[in-house]
């Protein structure tokens, strides 16, 4: 946890990733001497609560948001790319950008700060990239895995919920739903087609190589945390009628025999895993379970029967906007604001 008090900006915070970002400060007790709120000059003037009381939303600008110590960034990726650099360079704030802008630039450091934070602290830069959802929640359940057996390759389905698309994702599943259950039609304008009981294996766009890209952000992000740039990584996304929480049906081949009853203690002593496994009592991961949770929720845990000794299949749930955006982010700045700033 940061000890120093600092002002903080939070841009995009009329976002559902924004909004979250404001809640976890406030409950994880961050040390905050000041927050200011940056969105577009239409949301100016309103008023947000904050952990520091009711605060008035300000239409974002370079020179305010260098004003911070540490300035959040829960916007586009278009707007990171022309911003995010402005921002932080020559001793500016810190930034930490919820974007895929910077992912994967050699120089910016892609964190979870219960993996690798130390990229962060050595990096010439103060602007860290905060991962895909969907790597986020995978890597807090391989990277103890990876720690005791290492992983050889990387099998995921990923079941991601309307949040993945933000507050317009999660109104036109429940609107789409509420038709529905009147007898209407389920329209669509953020998803390829409607969603309410239906199923799209189709995240962000196709590339020429036929994964869609969010598929390939995994394979890209897994290999840059771990430090394992030729880990050999292949993902279906697939987006499911659920409002927060992605799940994901995971395969790995192991370097070393697996130990089950080491998987197990290293996954239970994991900090941000939720061991949930107890099929006796049908306890497992689910959305339901591991929505509005900080921590992780792992189960299903079992030997792969194609990779023998050395394979291992579970089941990983957790929230998107928290582990997956919002927690992650402020769990960095915890980590690594007193060292860098």
């Amino acid at each position: 946890m940061a000890e120093k008090a600092y002002t903080v900006g939070v841009v995009g915070v009329t976002g559902a990733v924004g909004k979250e970002i404001i809640e976890v400060l406030g409950d994880r007790g961050f040390p905050l001497e000041q927050i200011r709120l940056f969105a577009s000059a239409r949301s100016a003037g309103n008023s947000m609560e904050t952990p520091l009381g009711t605060k008035t939303i300000e239409e974002f600008t370079l020179a305010a948001a260098r004003e911070c110590d540490i300035v959040f960034l829960a916007v586009s990726g278009d707007f990171s790319e022309e911003w995010s650099e402005k921002i932080s360079a020559d001793g500016g704030p810190l930034v930490i950008d919820n974007s895929s802008a910077f992912r994967y630039d050699p120089t910016v450091p892609l964190v979870v700060p219960e993996i690798n934070a130390e990229a962060a602290r050595k990096s010439a830069k103060r602007l860290i990239a905060n991962p895909n959802c969907t790597t986020a929640i995978a890597l807090m359940a391989l990277a103890p895995l990876h720690e005791a057996f290492g992983i050889k390759r990387c099998i995921m389905s990923t079941y991601q919920a309307a949040s993945g698309a933000g507050a317009p994702g999660m109104s036109e599943l429940e609107e789409g739903v509420k038709a529905f259950a009147e007898g209407g039609k389920a329209e669509n304008s953020v998803f390829a087609h409607p969603l309410p009981f239906n199923v799209i294996p189709h995240i962000d766009k196709f590339l020429d190589d036929k994964y869609t890209k969010e598929e390939r952000k995994v394979t890209w992000e897994t290999r840059k945390i771990l430090d394992l740039p030729d880990l050999p990584v292949s993902c279906t996304c697939v987006r499911i009628p659920t409002l927060r929480a992605h799940a994901e049906a995971i395969t790995i081949e192991t370097e070393k025999p697996v130990d089950m009853e080491l998987a197990i203690s290293k996954l239970r002593s994991a900090p941000g895993v939720s061991f949930t496994d107890d099929t006796s009592k049908n306890v497992y991961p689910m959305p339901l379970t591991a929505t509005s949770k900080y921590d992780v929720e792992v189960g299903r845990l079992r030997a792969n029967d194609v990779f023998g000794d050395y394979g291992l299949d579970l089941f990983v749930c957790g929230d998107q906007l928290l582990r997956g955006a919002a927690l992650n982010a402020v769990l960095i700045a915890e980590a690594v604001a007193d060292d860098v700033l």
